[in-house]
């Protein structure tokens, strides 16, 4: 079942295969309303190298097994079966392509499948994400592309999506130090939050031609990027069947090999006069997080570049000195907030992580219920229940505190929700009287607050290790003008770390030496 614009509920086979079509060949066809590009921009033209197998050995070897296949019903895993043969071949293959600017035909065919978001109503077609079931031989070629072009194009150390060796913990890190500094300096910080409404699927492909060229690629590439997405084609696999088969001819394609990286070359170029030379601005893919001291500079910022959803973006002050106005964005004001998740962490206005504790502990327990049919079942053992639970519940309950120091009331709302749990898995309760070390040896689960400290102090070593330009370094070096207010302080994340590092014995010193400084914090399971 479905619904229809109106609401109304469809039930026939047909009528759901024909509104899904609808749906997703409006999304994809549909550019987002954007300036006209008047000025022009050089290409580059520069001789391109012949693939070469190590390359396509690199590629093979990135692709992951036990994936879903695309139209061709071909999975990776005959590639790599056949060895040095397949290298072979593929090497041939893709110099063809590379050659004649030309990929074949069945390559263009994709199968999108809709997977729910876990949020509304869902019988709506909105609350649901495409994802394109592509051939693997054409995820390769774009996997041999996508190495070439990284090698060419500098992408802004803002950005932290679909770059290596940053992920949503960079940013979230950076946002929480910067925030807690300001607060600290007794200073007011304006973030506003800003929404780009699908974005992803709505790139005009003249945009993407026009960012790939300013970034300095070749125009060689250029044509063959433009090759992969001339004439696709899609069909939408549903419920009931799939639909027929429709023209794609806005956006990049989700589940694609290269998109992500496409998309961060947009995203850079588009960006390029939001962005300061400055920590202030963090970018994850779409989500972008704009900081500045003046709620007049975060406006004149958000003027530029970019048009942005009016209804999903918000504005935070941290430090508010006294009640004021928010923002305004094409006319209209920004919905004003005191916390936002950023990045699936839910950062606070007043610099605190209770809410974000509160966040934890109910997604330990939505893990915990989807796979409670394995945990509560008598018939497994105490062993096999606490594997299941450090695999898929525990992370949930730990994602982002590595980046706030907690309180030991915090902490103590952890362990307790952690403790319900493995007493549900386990079939005791309280009034069984059976000690928590008793429950936590059967299990063999650990103290959740001594992996929250190591996980803390993990964190805090990389970020040591790291070089002075990170953004990380330079959030917990910089300093700022002002005092700390009077009476009890906040705590800093540095408390916290001092506090962690007492308790193993370790110094910032000991960070330095990576494989020493995961010994010493180690703290294992019983």
């Amino acid at each position: 079942m479905c619904r229809k614009l109106d609401g109304r509920v469809l039930t026939s086979e047909e009528s759901v295969q024909r509104r899904w079509k609808e749906y997703f060949e409006e999304l994809m066809n549909e550019e987002n309303e954007r300036k006209k590009r008047v000025e022009g921009v050089n290409s580059v033209e520069q001789k391109v190298d012949k693939i070469r197998k190590d390359e396509v050995r690199k590629a093979l070897k990135r692709m992951k097994s036990g994936k879903a296949v695309g139209p061709d019903d071909i999975p990776v895993e005959v590639w790599k079966c056949l060895g040095e043969a397949a290298v072979e071949f593929l090497t041939s293959l893709f110099n063809r392509v590379l050659e004649s600017e030309r990929m074949p035909e069945e390559w263009r065919r994709s199968v999108l499948v809709p997977i729910f978001k876990n949020k509304g109503d869902v019988h709506s077609c909105s609350n649901y994400r495409g994802i394109k079931l592509m051939s693997y031989t054409m995820k390769l070629w774009e996997r041999v592309v996508e190495a070439r072009l990284r090698k060419v194009v500098e992408i802004c150390e803002q950005q932290y999506g679909f770059m290596p060796r940053k992920s949503t913990t960079d940013a979230i890190f950076a946002l929480r130090i910067l925030m807690e500094k300001y607060r600290d300096g007794q200073r007011e910080l304006h973030c506003v939050f800003v929404d780009l409404e699908k974005a992803y699927d709505r790139v005009p492909r003249e945009e993407l031609w026009y960012c790939m060229r300013k970034s300095g690629v070749a125009e060689k590439y250029v044509r063959v990027v433009q090759d992969m997405y001339e004439r696709s084609r899609t069909v939408v696999r549903c419920a009931v069947g799939q639909t027929e088969e429709f023209k794609v001819e806005v956006g990049l394609h989700q589940g694609s090999a290269l998109s992500p990286f496409l998309f961060a070359i947009v995203m850079d170029q588009l960006s390029e006069e939001v962005r300061q030379e400055s920590p202030w601005t963090m970018m994850f893919a779409d989500d972008i997080v704009i900081c500045s001291e003046s709620r007049e500079q975060v406006e004149e910022r958000k003027r530029r570049g970019m048009k942005v959803s009016r209804s999903k973006t918000e504005y935070m002050c941290v430090n508010e000195r006294e009640a004021s106005g928010t923002v305004r964005l094409q006319g209209e004001e920004v919905k004003k907030v005191q916390e936002f998740k950023y990045l699936g962490s839910t950062v606070q206005s007043n610099g605190e992580c209770g809410k974000e504790v509160k966040k934890r502990v109910q997604a330990g327990w939505n893990g915990w219920r989807k796979v409670s049919g394995v945990l509560c079942d008598r018939k497994i053992s105490a062993r096999i229940k606490g594997k299941v639970y450090r695999t898929v519940v525990r992370p949930a309950m730990l994602y982002g505190l590595e980046t706030v120091s907690l309180r030991k009331r915090q902490e103590s709302e952890l362990e307790v929700a952690e403790l319900k749990m493995l007493r549900f898995s386990l079939g005791v309760t309280r009034l069984d009287r059976i000690r928590n070390e008793y429950i936590r040896g059967t299990a063999h689960v650990g103290r959740l607050g001594d992996r929250v400290r190591e996980a803390r102090l993990r964190w805090f070593g990389h970020v040591q290790r790291r070089e002075s330009e990170y953004i990380g370094r330079r959030m917990l070096d910089m300093k700022l003008p002002g005092r700390r207010q009077r009476g009890r302080p906040k705590r800093r994340y540095m408390d916290g770390i001092n506090e962690d590092m007492k308790l193993v014995g370790a110094s910032v010193e000991d960070a330095e030496d990576g494989d020493r400084w995961r010994e010493m914090i180690r703290r294992g399971d019983p």
